[in-house]
């Protein structure tokens, strides 16, 4: 093969895999036939045949390797039904505060005595009680399942497409009884051994902190790490570092290099029965293999252990692939594999900035400067040129990144990461002696982060852009090329123009008179925005639990900054319960200017002034009112804070929890107007939405926040055949996603997107 021959098989490859995900539906498995056929034929007709038989191939291998994987996930009719699931922990177990999470590969189902096609993996968490699981651990346990089922929300992420990539297959959690048994003593894996280094390195280090930093960079164990620490890395642009990084393991190769040069420096004869090159590239890959297995073999780990592994293959047959057909021959592999891989973030900052590094890097200088120059450039070129996929992908990106990079890749890379590797070695030869090396390096991780953290709050270092389009990602990441091209590429400084796009995406803005409405995907719970030309509010935003996962932050602010909106006039909480208040704090947190009120103020652990009837705001046209502050004698779901948001067109009604017992108050002083669009009392409970309350505020459109299956049966079947009778249209944030209704000042409100709908793909529910 041409030392470019493996550089167009990879693309035309990439493009076909890449085609398959923007399908709705998955052709039937005859069409992937055929085109497997079509593309074994093509191979006869020369250059261009070949490279379209690769297209091909792409197309049909991943319809095919989709296909597989959704008709894996558990049957749509054994949802919610409990059942015995016979599997092995895989990964590592999280320990929270209210659960115990953990993936089961599964072995074996049934649903009574009759068995159920259900192979792969299960995301699974154990409330009350949970048992001590062990990675590796093979169990007997009573789950109640079902499919994988994410939010939907603008800037928000798509768990549902996170399912489909890791091959899980179904999400649920553990029921107590007698069948719950480990089954047998523990078998060796790889996963153990992360396990047992991770408790030792805890063991070792005393604060609990700097455990959690080099048990990340050691074993690429992240369960110790907080909110605020991920926070920190993305202040930084270093989340790569966190855990093991590909960088990591080439350092690991290096050490697997110097390692065999020392044994051929003590013992010369060795190289009459093997060459030393050939050594070193054994020991390279000998190394750089462990240290991936024990990162998990995420895929920047398996992309740099497949680039290394083909380098040291060539070495051994006296080869010398160049960078662009080692990385080529690294994409085609992976592909090959798994062509879902696609689908996640790590594949593209893998890939592309990688690639970037080749096409824009060329050796100035030798020695400390040529190295110093590269490593200096070198960040400015991975930053700059990955901002596109950041943006895309998680929605923020870091302007302090390419100075945290510069010194933090080099410091974890060159100085924590090989002495933790001493460390770990030294578990295995003599314990004592791990333990001041493991100390050592906390102390540097220590000093670090203290850095980082520093740096995580200097301006620009959250740098949130509105969500964009992908012919903008394409322009920018086109840009970032033409940019950083070789010397000689005319008018490189016309590639920051191609960034703009990016930068300053177009935003449709209500007109003066008119505004936008989204009630948001949070579960079982309630959140709505609420914008006008130059001034927004958030009312209510969804639940926060025990285990620290809070929608606030999670769902709402994404959203906000998907949305470009950078100022927050008002913030409500209806009232105190968890599913409405509970993401309310993150929320004031990061627009603390907003004005703050609520039904139930005595009950949030944030100050907020109290809900009062009447009071009114004027903004762009628009005027939004306290209508009702509920009852102060009554349960809580009555002392919700009801607001009327009335434009020169359309009105929105946000009721809270409400019942029918407030009802009638609210109605009262919802006079005669434009058309309503009205958020559903109380997800649609038996106890709200009467006859009487419908039929006076003559809703144009109903929106239900409402949890995919959620307990409580929400919204009921005959509140909504209420809504059906009356000829109100609605729309269910559980079936829908996100739903935008536009409220323009010219014309009634109309629905112009639920996000299930914009987003659909065929792995989606």
């Amino acid at each position: 093969m041409r030392k470019d021959g493996a550089l167009v098989p990879a693309i035309m490859l990439l493009l076909g895999v890449l085609a398959v995900q923007w399908l709705v539906v998955l052709p039937p498995a005859w069409v992937c036939g055929v085109l497997a056929a079509m593309a074994c034929m093509l191979l006869r007709f020369g250059a261009y045949g070949r490279a379209l038989a690769w297209c091909l191939l792409g197309i049909a291998w991943a319809c095919w390797r989709g296909s597989t994987a959704m008709d894996a996930r558990l049957p749509r009719d054994r949802e919610g039904q409990d059942m015995t699931v016979v599997g092995r922990v895989a990964d590592l177990p999280l320990v929270g505060n209210d659960a115990t999470g953990f993936l089961l590969n599964v072995e074996h189902a049934a649903f009574g005595d009759t068995s159920l096609p259900l192979h792969g993996r299960v995301r699974v968490s154990w409330y009350r009680d949970a048992a001590d699981i062990r990675p590796c651990s093979r169990w007997q346990l009573s789950l109640r399942l079902r499919r994988p089922r994410g939010l939907l929300n603008p800037g928000g992420t798509d768990s549902e497409r996170s399912a489909l990539e890791r091959n899980i297959v179904a999400v649920g959690y553990v029921r107590d009884g007698a069948e719950n048994v480990p089954l047998g003593p523990t078998p060796f894996c790889i996963n153990a051994v992360r396990a047992a280094i991770s408790r030792a390195i805890a063991e070792r280090v005393s604060d609990a902190h700097d455990a959690a930093l080099l048990q990340a960079f050691s074993v690429g164990d992240t369960r110790g790490l907080s909110q605020h620490d991920w926070e920190v890395a993305r202040a930084n642009g270093i989340p790569h570092l966190i855990a093991i990084s590909g960088f990591h393991v080439g350092v690991a190769a290096l050490f697997g290099v110097w390692l065999a040069r020392f044994v051929y420096l003590l013992f010369p004869r060795c190289g009459w029965r093997l060459p030393r090159v050939q050594a070193q590239a054994m020991a390279a890959m000998g190394v750089a293999g462990v240290y991936s297995a024990l990162a998990g073999f995420g895929l920047p780990t398996v992309r740099t252990l497949l680039m290394i592994g083909i380098v040291a293959l060539a070495r051994c047959s006296r080869r010398h692939p160049t960078g662009a057909q080692t990385l080529s021959l690294a994409l085609l592999a992976v592909l090959l594999v798994d062509p879902l891989s696609v689908l996640s973030a790590g594949f593209w900052l893998s890939f592309i900035g990688v690639a970037f590094l080749m096409l824009c890097m060329s050796m100035r200088g030798t020695g400390l400067h040529g190295f110093l120059h590269e490593l200096s450039v070198g960040q400015l070129v991975m930053t700059l040129s990955l901002m596109p996929l950041t943006i895309w992908f998680f929605g923020e990106s870091s302007l302090v990144g390419a100075l945290s990079n510069l010194i933090a890749v080099p410091f974890v890379s060159f100085v924590i990461v090989p002495v933790t590797l001493v460390g770990m070695i030294l578990l295995g030869i003599c314990p004592p002696l791990a333990k001041p090396v493991f100390v050592g390096a906390a102390w540097l991780s220590h000093a670090q982060w203290w850095l980082l953290e520093k740096m995580a709050t200097w301006p620009g270092a959250h740098w949130y852009l509105p969500e964009v389009g992908g012919w903008a990602l394409v322009l920018a990441t086109l840009g970032a090329l033409w940019l950083f091209a070789p010397r000689g590429m005319p008018m490189r400084w016309l590639g920051g123009v191609l960034f703009l796009p990016l930068l300053f995406p177009p935003r449709t803005l209500p007109a003066p008179g008119g505004f936008q409405l989204w009630m948001l995907d949070v579960g079982q719970g309630l959140s709505v925005v609420v914008r006008t030309e130059h001034h927004a509010l958030v009312y209510d935003a969804g639940a926060r639990y025990p285990s620290e996962f809070d929608l606030g932050e999670a769902a709402v602010l994404p959203s906000l900054h998907a949305l470009g909106i950078e100022h927050l006039d008002l913030l409500v909480a209806s009232h105190a319960d968890n599913d409405h208040a509970g993401g309310i704090p993150a929320v004031a947190a990061q627009f603390p200017a907003a004005e703050r009120m609520s039904g139930e103020p005595e009950r949030l652990p944030i100050a907020m002034a109290s809900c009062d009837a009447g009071k009114t705001w004027r903004w762009d046209g628009v005027s939004v009112r306290v209508l009702s502050s509920g009852r102060t004698d009554g349960p809580a779901n009555d002392r919700s804070c009801v607001l009327l948001v009335e434009g020169a067109g359309g009105r929105a009604l946000l009721t809270g929890d409400i019942t029918a017992a407030i009802e009638p108050a609210v109605a009262a002083a919802v006079a005669e107007g434009p058309p309503l669009v009205l958020s559903v009392p109380h997800h649609g409970s038996k106890t709200s939405s009467s006859a009487a309350f419908i039929q006076s505020v003559s809703p144009a459109l109903a929106l239900v926040s409402a949890g995919w299956r959620n307990r409580f049966h929400h919204p009921s079947p005959v509140v909504m055949k209420r809504y059906d009778e009356a000829g109100v249209p609605w729309l269910n944030t559980a079936t829908s996603g996100a739903i935008q209704v536009n409220a323009p000042p010219d014309r009634p409100p109309y629905v112009a997107d639920t996000w299930r709908q914009r987003q659909s793909r065929y792995w989606r529910e």
